[in-house]
């Protein structure tokens, strides 16, 4: 399956990217999964995705952690005030 991702405000800042094209595991279905696997990356990712403010989009709707991710997605992960 795969997926976009962005990246918004002090999360891309952490990361380094804005946005980014993955095929998923078979076992990352949700979108807390993907948050799981994107942490495994590395201590700068984990820092970026821990917080439990984080914010969540799939397909430009505000989600939650067990929101299914399906083939072709855009999940967006950013803090909980963004400026404009």
């Amino acid at each position: 399956m795969a997926v976009t991702v962005k990246f918004f405000a002090s999360v891309r800042e952490a990361v380094g990217v804005s946005s980014d094209t993955l095929v998923l595991p078979v076992e990352v279905a949700t979108v807390g999964d993907l948050r799981e696997h994107l942490s495994a990356r590395g201590a700068n990712w984990r820092g970026a995705l821990a917080s439990p403010a984080l914010r969540m989009a799939c397909n430009q709707v505000m989600c939650d952690a067990a929101t299914p991710v399906p083939d072709g997605a855009e999940v967006a992960f950013f803090p909980p005030v963004t400026g404009g």
